[in-house]
């Protein structure tokens, strides 16, 4: 277990005036996990619970047996022999259900935390008790925080939080704990509306055929999928070579290696609209393979509408250059 400096960390005296609309409490989550597909697995998992101000109430963490092989040792640290008597997440589902019900989920990039524990829920037949979640990212882009990046370890530079294992869960979870809390109280000074978004867990999930040692899922989604209004105007198409920008119409083609919903949770949570179709206002079309002559390739190409890969979109996504100011 890490030290937990939490009540030596620097942050903002709490706004005397709170607005009655913030959440009551919130469970901030770090998992490290196998890889990024719909197959992989949680291989670790913490959780820190704060109250409505954001002050630490509680912390959490727990290694997960993956039943398969735990991916990217040299980014997590867990090797095979480290996870092998680690419990199974069925085993720790209750206990984890118990530090994240009634709270809001915290997480940096949001989507991916969520996503793995929504999957990790569904295969025990059940579902996370969360309704909510809020994306640090999403929530210093609101508070225009000057960061050259918005990678953790830069959030927490902002912040003079001291980041001491780097990929470790409960270390990632306590350096987002300690960020969120002065990113919480500037937002409460300012009245800025949290960027909130619902979550939908996954309700069904059927095993299919093995394919060599991996497995393949096949997932249905309950309620079906509702994406919030973008709120910014299309600037236009993307031009290859320079950035992404809010508001950007953004389609997908064909299979992707990271989950399809979680793609465009991350594209929606920065800002892009995401669309089913593409047509000539698409900004740029995303496909695993761009040289596949698929409709919506072909459509793009016809209309001019840049093609890029999977890799690529992921690159662009970690700095979106914010909508330009829109005289009223």
């Amino acid at each position: 277990m890490l030290e937990d400096p939490t009540a030596a960390a620097p942050h903002l005296a709490p706004p005397s005036s709170w607005p009655a609309t913030y959440p009551q409490g919130y469970a901030v989550v770090d998992v490290e996990t196998t890889g990024l597909a719909r197959d992989d697995r949680i291989v670790s998992a913490a959780v820190y619970q704060l109250d409505a101000r954001g002050a630490v109430q509680d912390h959490w963490y727990t290694l997960v047996n993956p039943q398969r092989d735990p991916g990217p040792v040299w980014i997590h640290g867990l090797t095979e022999e480290m996870l092998a008597g680690a419990p199974r997440f069925p085993e720790i589902a209750a206990e984890l259900s118990a530090r994240l019900a009634d709270r809001v989920l915290v997480a940096h990039n949001a989507a991916f935390d969520w996503s793995m524990l929504a999957r990790e829920y569904a295969r025990t037949r059940g579902a996370a008790p969360v309704r909510q979640r809020l994306c640090t990212i999403a929530l210093s882009k609101e508070l225009g925080l000057p960061l050259p990046n918005h990678k953790l370890e830069t959030l927490a530079a902002h912040y003079g939080v001291v980041q001491r294992r780097a990929h470790h869960a409960l270390d990632d979870a306590r350096v987002l704990a300690e960020t969120f809390r002065p990113s919480l109280h500037r937002a409460a000074e300012t009245g800025l509306r949290l960027p909130l978004l619902a979550c939908q867990p996954l309700t069904e999930w059927s095993d299919g055929p093995a394919i060599g040692r991996q497995r393949s899922y096949q997932q249905t989604w309950r309620p079906s999928r509702k994406r919030p209004a973008c709120p910014y105007p299309n600037p236009g198409r993307y031009e290859p070579g320079g950035q992404l920008v809010q508001g950007m119409r953004v389609a997908f083609s064909g299979d992707t290696s990271v989950d399809r919903e979680l793609l465009e949770d991350r594209a929606i949570e920065a800002g892009l609209h995401v669309a089913t179709s593409v047509s000539r206002l698409t900004s740029v079309l995303v496909t695993n393979d761009p040289e596949s002559p698929t409709s919506k390739t072909t459509k793009a190409r016809s209309f001019g509408t840049p093609v890029i890969d999977e890799a690529a979109f992921m690159q662009l996504l970690q700095d979106v250059t914010p909508a330009p100011p829109t005289n009223r």
